[in-house]
This record gives structure tokens, sequence and C-alpha cells, in this order.
């Protein structure tokens, strides 16, 4: 009787094969290694063998960081500690954006921001997603936890069929792909992960009206264990690469091409209790002409 059990050879071949899926798709959290301070040198630091990155604010500089790899495609998660107290005016981002079309017409980005308030206030997360340049697609949240207190997971999962916003876990904004119909997706270019810390005194608290009070700075956010399970860019020729369906890109698979039911629960839950603001409701904004993702399936 011919046994079934695969032999040594087969077994090794797959666990070579996963070892090569891993080495591809993910990038060290050591901040060093991963990332570099792109402004603001003097306010930045890294501690505790690299996994920690400190962002610092004063009336002198803001600070950032940038990854020094570009991604298409993937699940990128950072752990974050914002700044406590009265916070009012400062903006802490984090965000993926396009390596080489930084500004105009061809620009992808997509964003957290989280924007400050006085002792007591919640922060306010906005979200945004720039396709081709179209940025004026914003959603708002209040945080269903002190954000300032521990550090909380934000991850941005990004694949050719939906970018996902998640907060420890939970999905709270989806932006599918409806390029078919017309619609611009962020799915030709690579992006940077940057994370800042800045002064947005100008609109970030009650538009604008309420200002820093300086007398509280320094004002500090925190980051830890950075990961980037993604697919590297390296020019154009990962545009196919990084889409085509296989197990090295795992983003790929049919389970990530929609929320399950159990997941629809968990973003009804954060949207039916804590947004507050949703681009396409605001007809006053858009004078009736409501962006045409709006009126597809969202989620």
């Amino acid at each position: 009787m011919q046994s079934k059990m695969p032999s040594l050879k087969a077994l090794l071949l797959a666990l070579f094969i996963i070892a090569v899926v891993v080495d591809q798709s993910f990038v060290e959290a050591n901040f060093p290694k991963s990332m570099y301070i792109n402004w603001g040198a003097h306010h930045s630091s890294f501690a505790g063998n690299g996994e920690d990155l400190q962002l610092v604010l004063d009336q002198t500089s803001g600070s950032a960081v940038k990854s020094k790899r570009s991604f298409l495609f993937g699940s990128i998660e950072m752990l974050i500690k914002l700044v406590p107290g009265n916070s009012a005016g400062t903006v802490t981002a984090y965000y993926v954006s396009a390596t080489v079309t930084s500004t105009g017409d061809k620009h992808d980005e997509i964003d957290f921001e989280f924007l400050g308030n006085v002792s007591g206030q919640p922060y306010i997360v906005h979200t945004n997603i720039y396709t081709q340049g179209n940025g004026s697609r914003e959603q708002q949240f209040y945080l269903w936890f002190d954000p300032t207190a521990n550090f909380h997971n934000y991850t941005i999962h990004w694949n050719p069929t939906e970018v996902v916003w998640y907060i420890d876990n939970l999905p709270i904004r989806v932006f599918r792909n409806y390029e078919k119909d017309g619609i611009a997706f962020p799915n030709k270019q690579g992006m940077r992960v940057h994370a800042s810390l800045w002064n947005a005194d100008n609109w970030a608290t009650r538009g604008g009206l309420v200002k820093i009070d300086w007398n509280s700075s320094p004002f500090i956010a925190r980051f830890r264990r950075f990961r980037a399970r993604a697919c590297k860019w390296d020019g154009p020729v990962s545009i196919n690469q990084c889409a085509t369906k296989s197990p090295a890109n795992w983003w790929t698979s049919p389970s990530f091409s929609q929320l399950s039911s159990s997941q629809m629960g968990q973003l009804n839950w954060v949207r039916q209790n804590f947004m507050i603001y949703d681009y396409c409701k605001d007809t006053k904004r858009f004078n009736g002409q409501i962006p045409p993702e709006c009126f597809k399936q969202q989620f």
C-alpha cells in the first residue's frame, strides 16, 4: 500500500517556499533599520533597541519619519500612544503616501490623522484617501477609549479590491475598488509609510478656533512595533507582480476581498456609535454632487 505521507523532500520544499513568502512580504519592525527621520531630527528619537519611536513638537519644530522602502498592497500597522493632556491644535499623523508623485493630480495617499483637543475632550480620528490627486473623502470618528493612556494598534490594510482602516483589529472604514466605473483607486504607485507630529492649529481643533497652548509643550507622541507585511515596490513591474493572485501575495486571497459577517458587525458598531463626519452625506459641501463612489456598495 502506497504511503500518503509527504516525502521529506516535499516537506523541506514547502518550508522553503513559506520562508521565502514571509521574507518577501515582511519588513522588520526595528525603526532605525526600516525608517529614517526626514524632518525635525532634534525632535525625534529611537529607543528600546529600535522598537520605539518618539516624536516631539514644540514651538521651534515638529518631527517626522518615513519608511526607507515603498510598498504596493499589504498590511501596514503601528502601535501609537497619542499626545496626552491639552493637545489642541496638534496633529499626529500616520499614513502611506506615493513615493514619486507626492503632490499634484497623480497623488495617492491613505491617512490616519489624530486631531488633538483640549484636556477632557475626545480625540478625533480623521481618515482620508487620495486617489489621482482627489482627497475630498474624509470620514471622522471619536475613539471609544483613551488613546493617550496606552498603545493601540492602527492598521492600514490595502489590496487590489479594497482599503480597510482598522483600530485594534476593528474595521472602521472601507474604500472599495470601482476603477472599472471610472473611480480612481490607489493601485499603480508604491507608497512609503510616514509618521509625524506637527502644528495644525489653523484647522485641527474646532476648525482652527482653538490654538496650541505652547505652555503645555513639548508635545510627545510615541510609536511602537512598526510592521509592514506588504509587497515591496520595485518600480512599475510591481504593479502586476503585487496584484497577482499567489500564495506569496496573501493579501489577494478571497478572504481579504470583503469583510466577513463578524467584521461587518464590528464596522457597523463603530460607525453607528462613533462616526461624526462622512463626506458621502455632506450634500452642502459638494453642492448636491455627491462623489460617485458614495452610490456604490461601500463595504
